[in-house]
């Protein structure tokens, strides 16, 4: 019983270290501005016990002592890169080094896509399958299975507010050490559909071109197959209907907009919103997943406030 309580004891006293470490994270990063009401803490401490360690226990055991490139895939607004953030903190409690690195760091640079898009002028916003350095990606995540000391590695990053928000690259961040690799993006993992699928394919597909573009954008998912070969792991953010998405872009543009900061107005929003779902609508893409344990290893499906509502393994019924 001694032994027992030992071990409660421990675990008690990490886990108020990880809360108080967030709690700190949280007024750095500026997502917390006053003290928390004691309702809004018993829900981070729900959190935290039931979601976020337990998620980022799991990443220590898949690691088992090589670096593990761990993917986060997640549409606009599901939260994806605030939860990279926490588990970054959360690992490195646990003494584990971590990359956080995100398909916009990817994007090509700024000159490219002009001429990407001078070429194909369908490509008016950076975002979609082709927009991308697909060999940087590929070289950096190899590089990152090795990386030491000795042997850095320059991490690609991307300042999305350069050239009037087309964004650019900036100057790399050196590592000499990644334990885990948290890559994450909208389309992370999301791999080709049969082309006669867009047919029929849910609105803002709509017309000819629409199904041209989409099917196009579906042909270049081919291209980034190599580096999804690269994710040891990958974890899946699900709303219950993907089309909260875009009321989460327009709260967090509402909210952009009252700290006086310049943003796009509602219409704008849903224009861009919709551009994406042309390119790789939720409907046809990320079911398919869901299914394929070979492909992914947790769901977390989320509810309307982007709380976390059931975690999960895909299920395959054909694999009984």
């Amino acid at each position: 019983m001694a032994e027992s309580r030992s071990i409660h004891q421990q675990d008690e006293a990490f886990f108020q270290r990880v809360f108080l470490r967030l709690q700190n994270f949280f007024y750095q990063q500026g997502w917390q501005d006053s003290p928390i009401t004691p309702k809004e803490e018993l829900l981070r401490i729900k959190l935290l016990q039931q979601f976020w360690m337990p998620l980022a226990q799991q990443i220590a055991e898949w690691r088992q002592q090589k670096t593990l490139i761990l993917g986060i895939l997640g549409g606009q607004g599901t939260g994806k890169t605030t939860l990279a953030a926490i588990l970054t903190e959360i690992l490195a409690e646990m003494e584990l080094q971590v990359c956080r690195l995100s398909i916009d760091d990817l994007y090509k640079t700024y000159a490219d896509r002009l001429q990407l898009q001078q070429f194909d002028p369908r490509y008016r916003w950076r975002g979609p399958p082709g927009t991308h350095d697909v060999s940087l990606g590929l070289s950096v995540l190899k590089q990152l299975r090795q990386v030491s000391p000795q042997h850095a590695v320059a991490v690609p990053r991307f300042d999305k507010s350069l050239h009037q928000g087309a964004g650019d690259r900036i100057v790399p961040e050196r590592l000499t050490a990644a334990d885990v690799v948290l890559f994450e993006g909208w389309f992370v993992g999301v791999r080709p559909i049969a082309p006669a699928l867009f047919n029929h394919a849910p609105s803002p597909i709509i017309s000819e071109s629409d199904r041209t573009f989409a099917r196009d954008i579906n042909d270049r998912l081919q291209d980034y197959l190599p580096l999804w070969d690269e994710l040891d792991r990958l974890i899946v953010l699900n709303p219950v209907d993907y089309r909260l998405t875009l009321q989460w872009r327009k709260e967090a543009e509402h909210m952009m907009k009252a700290t006086g900061k310049p943003g796009m107005s509602d219409t704008e929003i849903e224009e861009f919103v919709q551009y994406f779902w042309r390119s790789l609508h939720p409907e046809l893409f990320i079911p398919p997943l869901l299914s394929q344990p070979e492909w992914v290893d947790w769901i977390i499906e989320l509810d309307e406030n982007r709380l976390p509502i059931s975690i999960y393994c895909p299920y395959n019924p054909g694999s009984d």
